[in-house]
């Protein structure tokens, strides 16, 4: 028997300015006030360094016209990025951010990923359906499968991930929640309900190319959650607490973090 997910909401702690022009995918914190973004689109795509108080991008790798930029983990000092509707990815340096070669995973898209820790043996993907899919770290193909799953029902759109404290974070395409997922059963632990973060970000009527939420990094050493959007103009450090888990509340979080089976991105 699946255990009753609970339910959180959020504080915003602090705002940073985020470029506008990104069309997030991937995002991770290293260290010293450091972001790596993998910003997706037709043409658009790029991996780059970011500075976390400023926005200000470093250094960017553009991406062949024909890829789009999907998700990215940090390995043994280099940067692993995904790319949609295929399984080809990228290997970066990541002081340099200079390509070293391509991989395929042999799956058939690329959304999100994630690894436990930078020297893992194993790195976690999805595919926009509802599995977490474990690449081995040196070959990048797939060893094992792990379906998401709440209450028994298929989790689907499984998109940007992150490890945050033995759990993986995951965005919901076309939703404005976070399910909290168990890495070995894919059972979905909690939602972190976001819905007033966006509505709160679109009524400053500053961002009109505002898409949808994605994108979570985590600051293991100042347990920092940073979250933002696809052209979103802020990232958002946030602050996630439990409120009521009564079953209204849980149908409400089902009702509106478990999308509908669709196909998209």
């Amino acid at each position: 028997v699946e255990a009753t997910p609970k339910i959180y909401t959020y504080e915003v702690v602090n705002e940073y300015h985020h470029d506008p022009r990104s069309f997030c995918q991937g995002l991770l914190y290293t260290e010293n006030d450091t972001l790596y973004e993998s910003a997706g689109l037709y043409g658009e795509s790029n991996i780059r360094e970011v500075e976390l108080s400023t926005g200000k991008v470093r250094q960017s790798t553009n991406l062949p016209s024909q890829d789009f930029a999907e998700g990215l983990a940090f390995h043994n000092g280099k940067m692993i990025q995904l790319t949609w509707r295929q399984g080809k990815g990228y290997i970066y340096d990541k002081k340099t951010l200079s390509k070293m070669r391509e991989f395929n995973t042999g799956l058939r898209d690329g959304w999100g990923l994630t690894n436990e820790a930078e020297d893992s043996a194993e790195l976690i993907a999805t595919d926009s359906g509802s599995t977490l899919y474990y690449l081995d770290a040196d070959t990048l193909k797939v060893k094992r499968e792990v379906p998401v799953t709440d209450d028994g029902r298929v989790v689907t759109w499984v998109n940007e991930l992150e490890w945050i404290n033995g759990e993986i974070w995951a965005n919901l395409w076309q939703t404005d929640c976070i399910a909290r997922i168990d890495p070995k059963s894919g059972v979905v632990q909690g939602w972190v309900m976001l819905q007033s973060l966006t509505q709160q970000h679109r009524a400053r009527r500053d961002n009109p190319g505002m898409d949808v939420l994605n994108c979570i990094a985590y600051d293991k050493q100042e347990d920092r959650i940073f979250v933002t959007g696809k052209k979103w103009n802020r990232l958002y450090e946030v602050k996630v607490k439990e409120t009521s888990n009564d079953q209204a509340s849980l149908a409400t979080a089902r009702r509106q973090c478990i999308p509908r089976n669709r196909r998209g991105e």
